[in-house]
């Protein structure tokens, strides 16, 4: 089965219409036929950006199930060191946790395809394999 990540900007475009990338974050994910995952910290973070309207923290919580998506929660201590190595290492792209704990779950799934708004970041970003990501939003298929 064919895997893809998925970050916060996304997650947050497919649910708000009014969004500027609404429309092709929507229609790459509607044509999308394996799985999502993701990290609890790109869950919380989602859900702090939707919670301004009424209905969004109830949308975030329907899309994840009934997409399917699998939430990996990346927060032991072992998983906080090496989050904050990541943080440090990426400091001048910048990158923030939810971002840290994504590449930390490419390099525990070992995915490299991830649906992202963040181009220069996951451009930048290396698992440890030093594999670059694939941008989805910026594939033809």
């Amino acid at each position: 089965m064919n895997h893809w990540l998925v970050d916060t900007g996304p997650i947050v475009a497919y649910l708000d219409a009014a969004d500027n990338e609404h429309t092709r974050v929507a229609e790459r994910l509607d044509r999308f036929s394996g799985r999502l995952a993701t990290t609890g910290a790109v869950v919380t973070e989602a859900m702090y950006f939707v919670s301004s309207t009424a209905l969004g923290p109830r949308r975030l919580a329907e899309f994840v199930v009934d997409s399917g998506m699998q939430v990996f929660d990346l927060a032991q201590p072992a998983e906080l060191r090496a989050a904050a190595a990541l943080m440090e290492r990426y400091s001048d792209t910048p990158m923030d946790y939810a971002d840290a704990t994504l590449v930390l779950l490419a390099q525990a799934l070992q995915i490299r395809e991830i649906v992202t708004l963040d181009r220069r970041g996951f451009s930048t970003y290396r698992a440890a394999s030093r594999t670059a990501f694939r941008l989805m939003l910026e594939q033809d298929s």
